[in-house]
């Protein structure tokens, strides 16, 4: 403000006005030239029309090139080529970067920011945006190059959303692409966005994210004293609040509108100085009212803090320091500490790790996203093992500017309370008794099992399970001793149970039991079912001690499975009561499934494991052996066939007992067991003399079927060194069959197993080829030696041309991958012609002969 009367010269004033430009160009001679790049991002930075920085960072630079004494050359360049400028040196300083790890390497940061920001969500007014669960198939705007993009796609991917990504070369263009709707939405910082929405026609979103401190960097090649002196200024005008900082934070402060100022608007601005030298008359009546009302604030102060120390519940604020600023009494109680020593200190001086590092979360929450939060937290004190559980309300204190400086929170003991709470859930979903849950519990938890198999396919079933004769417990021993029966059934019954079972009491001496997570077949998950039912038949078994001797008690059982529940589960539950009394008709002690066909199916499937498990004990299983011969009649290989000499039933085909053995744990001692028998057949025939007609016995092999599940078992590779070994069999002479299932896991394994037997001389074929996996980008990487043509598509040759193009197909894949190529279940003469026509010229099955024992082959194609 100018003082007194004095009037300066008209002359003086156009001589100052005529010299002015040649009095700046001699300052800026010999004055540092600094090249700062500015990229179009108002109002944090852009070129303005003197073709100098302007906005928040621009003006902040200006101010420190005038105080330091620069010249500053503005560079304009998009945000990714600004950064790859300061990268190569040919720009010193570049604002508005925030700070990554990566970056670090890259450019040099000092500790002082010249900006808070955060980013935000903008729509086009056609989105309905309001959390980010509405950004499910979005196109999403962003900045090329920008930090924002990779955070938010890792927020998106933890919400499991997905969105369609548009990238664009400054944030102006991304507004751009949503306001014509080739976006929904744009990424953009908070000082843009709202610079910029309202000309580009967007809405703000709830949507925030990301707080970020916004630096001036300089590259590694620049003057690193250009960038301290941005920095000094920076901490010098942050601690003044008269500072240009602040007063360049409030000029850019308001959104950018789309249009220009009216000019009737210059002369209420002047009016508005007017106004303001009218307002300086009275400070001082202010200053004698901010007195009066400052002793007024103090003694409310004074009638608060009594009524804060009054209320029953933890009242306190911190700093952003996460220190005590305030505490009410009721903190000092819980902390046992005077309150004036609980200021200035953190939660880690009073409470264990665990709940500071919880509370820690709860408040950075506060902080930094400026939300309100209410949380339930678990608190104890040091040096004291009782937990407390307080429902805290937590609120973000901001200033003028709009910063967070503080936190304000209230926490309420609600201990007693959830206390009280878990016992009227344990009394409604669990028995008092046994501690098992209840009805009401089961049926909860079958409700959400039933409509997860739905969803998986998986199965599930419910064991109803009654104890027989339990009215004799309570009558002979007395209802106490009937309880101890009941516990103690109860806790033997649970330890033998997996954890995904749910055994539940429903009343009297019934207990339901909830089988989850079985085996998606219904056969095999029935068989489970009963397997369960049988393992807890043995439990009962075991004798109780009651009343001072042992008492034994049995139960009866009945089955539900999930695919009988056409409805709810009080039906299913309804079905197995109905199959437990079946099983009391049926003398008690028993178990019957509700559907009478899967009782039969799944017992005749348990006893026949049970048969196989015997028999493989007692060496009821024997090899036949099939030719294998070329177009010239000459044996060139023979197939080893398992066969169960049953000692009741006779001779057993396999396709009686294979498929339900072949995923079961049985599998690997009968395939090893088979391996063992062909193998020692093997080096009995490989010293027999060739008659002239045959192949020389180079070029045969003995080929042996091997499982899947016997493949993948991890000692497979062992045992067979191991078998060949003990017979003295010639690894050159096996031939391991491999079905394609095998392909279905794990293919590199696969690969790597055939390797370690191939380099023993052990040669491999692929079975049943083409009615399975037949990836051919996996099959020729397989180190396979043969091919076999199933028997399904032999058997149509004459009558599906379709199998005649399948066939051609396998031939000539074979011969690419330089594979011999074998047709099985070859059973006439005209079979044999079209498979010579169509180029395989290698045949096995019942036209050269069916298999058969040992010596019969022997007889009849090795002498």
């Amino acid at each position: 403000m100018l003082r007194g009367r004095t009037r300066i010269p008209w002359w003086v004033l156009v001589c100052w006005l005529a010299l002015a430009p040649a009095m700046a160009w001699a300052q800026s001679v010999g004055s540092p030239v600094v090249r700062v790049g500015v990229y179009d991002n108002p109002p944090k930075i852009f070129m303005g029309s003197d073709q100098q920085p302007t906005g928040i960072f621009g003006d902040l630079l200006r101010e420190v090139a005038r105080q330091e004494g620069w010249t500053l050359q503005a560079v304009r360049c998009e945000w990714q080529d600004c950064l790859d400028q300061l990268q190569a040196g040919r720009i010193d300083l570049m604002p508005d970067v925030a700070r990554t790890p990566e970056r670090e390497t890259l450019f040099r940061f000092l500790p002082t920011p010249a900006l808070h920001s955060w980013s935000q969500v903008y729509r086009h007014p056609s989105q309905q945006v309001e959390s980010i669960l509405d950004l499910q198939g979005k196109r999403v705007a962003y900045l090329q190059g920008s930090v924002q993009q990779a955070f938010f796609a890792n927020l998106l991917e933890n919400f499991n959303i997905q969105a369609a990504w548009v990238a664009a070369d400054s944030l102006d263009q991304s507004f751009a692409l949503v306001e014509h709707q080739q976006a929904d939405v744009a990424l953009a910082n908070v000082h843009y966005g709202d610079w910029k929405a309202t000309s580009h026609s967007l809405l703000g979103t709830p949507i925030m994210f990301q707080p970020v401190a916004l630096h001036v960097v300089s590259g590694l090649q620049s003057n690193p004293a250009w960038l301290q002196a941005v920095d000094r200024r920076l901490a010098q005008w942050k601690a003044d609040p008269t500072s240009s900082h602040h007063g360049t934070l409030r000029r850019w402060g308001s959104p950018e509108t789309p249009h220009g100022v009216p000019p009737h608007m210059v002369w209420v601005m002047l009016a508005g100085v007017g106004v303001l030298a009218l307002l300086a008359l009275t400070v001082a009546w202010l200053r004698r009212e901010v007195a009066r009302k400052t002793r007024d604030i103090r003694a409310s102060e004074a009638r608060l803090n009594t009524i804060l120390d009054s209320v029953d519940a933890a009242i306190y604020i911190k700093g952003t320091d996460f220190r005590y600023r305030y505490v009410n009494r009721k903190v000092a109680q819980i902390f046992g500490t005077p309150a004036d020593q609980v200021v200035g200190k953190r939660d880690e001086d009073f409470f264990d790790r665990r709940t500071a590092d919880h509370i820690h979360q709860n408040d950075s929450r506060v902080f930094n996203e400026k939300i309100r939060l209410t949380a339930e937290e678990v608190n104890r004190n040091l040096g004291n093992d009782t937990e407390q559980v307080y429902l805290s309300v937590k609120l973000p204190l901001l200033d003028a500017s709009g910063q967070v400086y503080a936190l304000c929170g209230i926490s309420t003991d609600v201990t007693e309370q959830r206390q009280a709470t878990e016992e009227i859930h344990r009394l409604a979903y669990f028995d008092p008794l046994t501690q098992l849950p209840n009805r009401r519990a089961l049926l909860d938890r079958m409700a959400r099992e039933m409509a997860l198999a739905q969803r998986t396919g998986r199965n599930g079933a419910l064991v109803f399970i009654d104890l027989d004769h339990f009215k004799e417990v309570n009558d002979l021993l007395g209802h106490a001793a009937g309880d101890e029966l009941l516990r103690s059934i109860a806790i033997r019954l649970s330890s033998s149970l997996r954890n995904t079972d749910t055994l539940a009491r429903i009343g009297g001496d019934e207990f339901v039991l909830l089988l989850a997570d079985l085996d998606s077949d219904r056969d095999l998950a029935a068989d489970q079912a009963l397997s369960t039912a049988r393992k807890l038949k043995v439990c009962f078994g075991q004798p109780v001690p009651l009343a001072e001797r042992p008492y034994t008690v049995t139960a009866s059982m009945g089955i539900a499975m999930f695919t009988d529940a056409a409805e709810t589960p009080e039906n299913l539950l309804r079905w197995a009561d109905m199959a437990m009394y079946a099983a009391k008709d049926g003398g008690r002690n028993e178990i019957r499934f509700f559907n009478a066909e899967m009782q039969t199916r799944a017992e005749a499937h348990a006893d026949l494991l049970q048969d196989v498990r015997r028999a493989i004990q007692h060496h009821e299983f024997i090899l036949h052996y099939q030719p294998q011969l070329d177009t010239d009649g000459r044996l060139c290989g023979i197939e080893a066939l398992v066969r169960w000499q049953h000692p009741d039933k006779g001779l057993v085909q396999p396709g009686t007992f294979i498929p339900v053995i072949e995923n079961t744990d049985l599998m690997v001692p009968l395939g090893q067991d088979i391996l063992r028998l062909a193998c020692a057949q093997l080096a009995q025939w490989q010293h027999l003399p060739t008659p002239q007609t045959l192949q020389p016995p180079s070029h045969w092999r003995l080929a042996i079927n091997i499982s899947a599940k016997q493949f993948h078992h991890v000692h497979f590779v062992e045992h067979v060194k191991h078998v060949i070994d003990q017979t003295r069999a010639d690894p050159h002479r096996i031939e391991l069959e491999l079905t394609e299932s095998l392909l279905l896991n794990n293919v590199d394994h696969v690969i790597e197993k055939m390797g370690q037997l191939q380099a023993l001389g052990i040669a491999f074929s692929l079975d049943d080829f083409g009615t399975g996996y037949s990836s051919l980008s996996y099959l020729k990487r397989l180190p396979l030696y043969k091919i076999k043509i199933d028997q399904s598509f032999v058997r149509d040759l004459d009558s599906n041309t379709n199998s005649q193009a399948i066939v051609r197909t396998i031939v000539a894949l074979s011969d690419s991958l330089e594979l011999k190529v074998i047709a099985e279940g070859v059973e006439n003469s005209a079979q044999k012609a079209q498979l010579l026509q169509l180029g395989c010229h290698q045949y096995q099955g019942y036209l050269f002969s069916r298999p058969v024992a040992a010596a019969e082959l022997q007889a009849g194609w090795l002498v």
